[in-house]
């Protein structure tokens, strides 16, 4: 009799294909034992049947459970149940993070950054998004010792982390302390762009008036970059639930109606959704061809489990999105569908 149900029928003829594959594979112990290879192909299938519903998620298959939320609290109800089913899972405890404080949980948010933090102690990006939730969620928005903690850790794994120095920056004032303040905030001068680094300044020359030092030599005037474009790179939460491990995200940026081949590229972990890439004449592989001799150029952002530039079956890449080159030239991704 057929059965209605989904799950069941898939592990029926999984058990089936399971069999016969098993039965070809041990052709030589058919023929030398036939009882040994008859009854290693009933306990092997049997294994496999037993470890799919265990482990797997033949229930993945019924429609019902494919839904997509249409809401965002439908979405954090979703996480919340899959990470109760596997909690060991770092970014979907940021991704939870993240929803909880899009919708003002700031408290929820820290805490679920503590559990992200817990499974990915190395991270040095999730340290320095755990201790701003937690100053978030904090009384009068302060950096309490374990957030201090967070970030000394986070700059001890990358030295020049700049939103851990930032942030760290601030701890330090807020303790009364500005002239550790002011080490930790000066390096950032060497790394930042123009218009960082300015209001960067002011807030160190703030802090060193506040240590009785005497403000920062003047900058030196800067010289006009060449045309870019800024990336806002962001990942659908149902796809980040699904990302793989190592995965690798690339940047792209072609010219429209021509060869693949592109103009700008950048190749970053595929970690720490949403975030912010910057293209430049630096980025191009050719170099008959550069991101400034364009009026416009195409962009798409895509992830590949392989770390591949290739595009294969099973990647997650975004939209193209037609942008201009000119001054200020910006431009927002979202990775929200599956290559088939």
């Amino acid at each position: 009799m057929m059965t209605d149900n989904p799950a069941i029928l898939f592990i029926a003829l999984a058990g089936v294909l399971t069999t016969l594959a098993l039965g070809y594979v041990l052709r030589p112990l058919w023929r030398g034992a036939r009882g040994v290879g008859a009854a290693l192909v009933v306990a092997l299938a049997v294994l496999t049947g037993t470890l799919y519903t265990t482990v797997g998620t033949p229930d993945a298959l019924d429609p019902a459970r494919r839904a997509a939320p249409r809401t965002l609290d439908a979405a954090i109800t979703q996480l919340e149940i899959k990470l109760d089913q596997d909690p060991g899972q770092p970014e979907g405890w940021r991704l939870l993070a993240r929803a909880y404080a899009s919708r003002g949980d700031m408290e929820d948010a820290s805490q679920a950054y503590d559990r992200a933090v817990q499974h990915a102690p190395d991270d040095p990006d999730m340290l320095a998004e755990a201790a701003e939730a937690r100053a978030m969620a904090a009384p009068q928005r302060r950096f309490d010792a374990r957030a201090v903690a967070m970030l000394e850790r986070a700059i001890e794994l990358q030295p020049m982390h700049q939103r851990a120095r930032w942030f760290l920056g601030i701890a330090h004032r807020q303790a009364e302390r500005p002239v550790d303040a002011v080490k930790v905030w000066e390096p950032l001068l060497e790394v930042v762009d123009a218009r960082t680094g300015a209001a960067l300044r002011e807030q160190i020359d703030l802090a060193r008036r506040e240590a009785g030092l005497p403000p920062l030599p003047a900058a030196e005037p800067a010289v006009a970059p060449a045309p870019g474009i800024t990336v806002a790179v962001s990942l659908d939460p149902q796809l980040g639930m699904q990302l793989p491990p190592d995965a690798t995200l690339f940047v792209i940026a072609r010219q429209p109606g021509g060869p693949p081949m592109p103009v700008a590229v950048k190749k970053l972990p595929a970690t720490g959704f949403p975030l912010t890439v910057a293209l430049g004449d630096g980025d191009s592989p050719m170099p008959t061809m550069k991101l400034s001799q364009l009026d416009r150029v195409e962009l798409i952002a895509r992830i590949s489990a392989s770390g591949n530039a290739t595009p294969a079956s099973g990647d997650f890449a975004s939209q193209p999105v037609l942008v201009g080159t000119g001054k200020d030239a910006r431009a927002a991704l979202l990775i929200d569908q599956a290559v088939p």
